[in-house]
């Protein structure tokens, strides 16, 4: 049995059409989406997610700005940024990139940007909010994951849903996504006792711990929906998920690769996260 290849790139192209003619009616109605990206210091990683972001906006008719500071610069000289972009009308979300250099405050920064811009999905309003079920700009990420799942065709309500990994950007708000779809929930982490016994209980399963491989076959009920957030470098060069895709597909239901699964998801979902913001600020249906 091999699995079914959950289309990261697919599945974006065809949410990206729907966003590219949204953001034509909304020009034409005098409003374009704006999109502010910071960018502090030279990591390589994050450089090469502000050039996919910026390339996107231009793709999709996004106004767009990418603001470059040195690794050097004072946490004041990038709140008084932050500040400076809250205040911009033709602004409509703020993604600060992290991780920020290591003399900066990266709460103090999140906290910062203004709630209806946060297109991130990280200021503690919107995860409050996101908690309980209120409306909120959702993290990119989650937001992915779940869409991939519901195109699936797999209905989410009582499903049992594993979460492999506990962070603020994916584990914590997958987990509360997926209740809010009436999955039941169980979190894993590095202080679980059974965790093979519990994942293998799992109709969906989502890995993201950042340790490449780690899931193989033996953690993995026959036929599960396996979603892999992982992206991992390799010694080779290359890069692998989570999941140890070639040993798991053989047994797995749906399952997304790395690269061209979660990945895509994210950028597009931070791209509507944009559409939301400018719509919501301009009182737009």
């Amino acid at each position: 049995m091999t699995a079914t290849l959950i289309d990261g790139k697919a599945i974006s192209a065809s949410i990206r059409e729907q966003i590219q003619s949204e953001v034509e009616r909304l020009i034409g109605q005098g409003v374009r989406p704006g999109l502010a990206v910071v960018l502090v210091g030279e990591d390589p990683g994050s450089k090469v997610y502000v050039g996919s972001k910026e390339r996107s906006c231009k793709e999709l008719g996004i106004y767009s700005e990418v603001h470059r500071l040195p690794a050097s610069a004072s946490q004041e000289e990038l709140l008084a940024l932050v500040d400076r972009l809250n205040r911009q009308d033709n602004i409509h979300g703020i993604l600060v990139q992290l991780p920020l250099p290591g003399h900066m405050n990266e709460k103090a920064v999140i906290d910062a940007i203004a709630v209806e811009k946060d297109v991130d999905g990280f200021h503690p309003i919107n995860v409050g909010n996101l908690m309980i079920g209120d409306d909120s700009l959702l993290p990119c990420t989650p937001a992915g994951v779940i869409e991939m799942i519901k195109r699936t065709g797999v209905d989410i309500a009582g499903k049992h849903a594993v979460v492999i990994g506990r962070s603020n950007i994916v584990g914590k708000p997958v987990s509360m996504l997926l209740q809010r779809e009436n999955a039941t929930v169980t979190m894993c982490h590095s202080k679980t006792a059974n965790m093979r016994e519990l994942t293998r209980q799992a109709d969906i399963l989502v890995v993201a711990i950042g340790r490449a491989k780690f899931v193989d076959r033996s953690y993995v009920k026959p036929g599960a929906v396996v979603i892999d957030v992982g992206m991992n470098r390799l010694e080779n060069g290359k890069l692998a998920g989570d999941v140890d895709f070639e040993d798991v597909k053989e047994i797995s239901g749906p399952i997304t690769p790395v690269p061209g699964g979660v990945g895509p998801m994210t950028i597009v979902m931070l791209m509507q996260n944009t559409l939301i913001a400018a719509k919501r600020a301009h009182g737009i249906e």
